[in-house]
């Protein structure tokens, strides 16, 4: 009689993720020596992040190492495309080396642009890709006037928020190979895009983009028919996750240590929160992270964690736990 597996052995084999714990995930590295100083992580740690040489050494150093394999196999299988074409793909298809694209999500607070700054720093160490590039998301969110003018000031972050037709060209722009391609420019400190400041990026080995919504699907045409998406172009992609409460926590604690720094420049767009008692400005981040931030991430961020490759998830103490890797 064939009697079917446990329930368990169902739901293990129906998802499409490998879990890892910590320890399982640290011991997958090889030895090769930290690329990093404690200096050089100091200056990539974003406000409010805890991440130590340890945290480096057991997630991201085995990270950094799975990406070069990544991008050694895109380059393998584009070689054995183009053979596979032969004289037929001549100008109809034959493909040259293009930047190798990652994404990283997230919510707010969370910690992506410390993993995507660490990614940057390690992959570049690597010789097969010296050249690795960074780029957020927020140079293509709407200038404050336009968000205004929308009605959208109440919804900064949200998927409509960004020029997001801008974005998915910039993309493909580099995917394609273009020699030169510029994005927009935001400051954290005027809340705002820098006028007639731009980023230019130059045919990197490595791009990744962070950013809230990178990994949301594209929206249909007016038409009805299915867009290519910004994810669309992703080679390879991070979600960063932990629990909402958590996220809270550590969304309080940046504000109050920038109320105590950034936001001390005259130039802030967040000054005014100086001025006033602790306790009034954190009402103020409550309230943003009650009617803005937490409604993003449970309506528009999180659901777009099964899309990742790679779904980092971290404790209360920033610490991350556990991980899944998408099967292939």
């Amino acid at each position: 009689m064939i009697t079917s597996p446990p329930r368990s052995a169902h739901r293990a084999d129906s998802t499409p993720y490998v879990d890892l714990t910590r320890k399982e995930w640290s011991a997958l590295r090889d030895k090769s020596p930290l690329p990093l100083t404690a200096e050089e992580l100091e200056r990539l740690r974003g406000l409010g992040d805890v991440i130590d040489l340890d945290e480096v050494r057991d997630i991201y150093l085995p990270l950094s190492q799975l990406l070069n394999l990544y991008v050694q196999a895109t380059a393998e299988l584009r070689g054995s495309l183009n053979r596979f074409l032969g004289d037929a793909g001549n100008g109809h298809g034959a493909q040259r080396g293009t930047p190798f694209v990652i994404g990283v999500a997230g919510s707010v607070a969370v910690g992506k642009s410390t993993v995507a700054r660490l990614l940057q720093a390690m992959l570049a160490r690597w010789p097969e890709h010296p050249r690795v590039e960074r780029v957020t998301t927020d140079g293509f969110l709407y200038p404050m006037a336009e968000l205004q003018r929308r009605g959208l000031m109440s919804r900064k972050g949200f998927p409509e928020s960004y020029d997001r037709r801008a974005l998915t060209r910039f993309v493909a722009d580099i995917k394609a190979g273009k020699n030169e391609v510029t994005a927009p420019v935001y400051s954290h400190l005027i809340y705002d895009r820098v006028p007639g400041e731009l980023l230019t990026v130059r045919r990197p080995d490595i791009l990744i983009v962070e950013g809230l919504n990178v990994l949301q699907p594209a929206l249909p045409g007016q038409d009805g028919r299915t867009r290519v998406g910004l994810a669309d172009y992703f080679d390879f992609s991070v979600y960063v996750d932990a629990r909402a409460e958590d996220i809270e926590t550590w969304y309080l604690n940046r504000f109050r240590k920038l109320r105590e720094t950034a936001f001390q420049d005259p130039s802030s767009y967040f000054r005014k929160y100086t001025q006033v008692s602790e306790e009034e400005a954190l009402d103020y981040a409550r309230t943003a992270w009650r009617t803005i931030n937490r409604p993003n991430l449970v309506e528009n961020v999180a659901p777009t964690r099964g899309r990742a490759t790679l779904v980092v998830r971290k404790g209360p103490d920033h610490k991350v736990q556990k991980l899944s890797l998408r099967k292939l």
